[in-house]
């Protein structure tokens, strides 16, 4: 992928086109902030565009800030 200037207006096909690179990255298993780095663009701004694309974002991960269960 290109590194895009940072505050570069894209529209029409190089957002689509962009859009489409981002999603096939994202679903292969990359992170948003791996793509916000390898595009040169904002973490906002490549979560808005997968959220535009209709991607299914994947959940944050990590701990749980839930009550811990009890052993037996």
């Amino acid at each position: 992928m290109a590194e895009l200037r940072k505050g570069t207006r894209i529209t029409g096909a190089e957002r689509d086109k962009l859009a489409a690179d981002l999603r096939k990255k994202y679903e292969g298993g990359q992170s948003i902030r791996l793509l916000a780095e390898s595009s040169g663009r904002s973490y906002g701004f490549v979560h808005r565009i997968l959220s535009e694309s209709g991607t299914t974002l994947r959940g944050r991960g990590g701990a749980t800030r839930g009550t811990k269960k009890k052993s037996s």
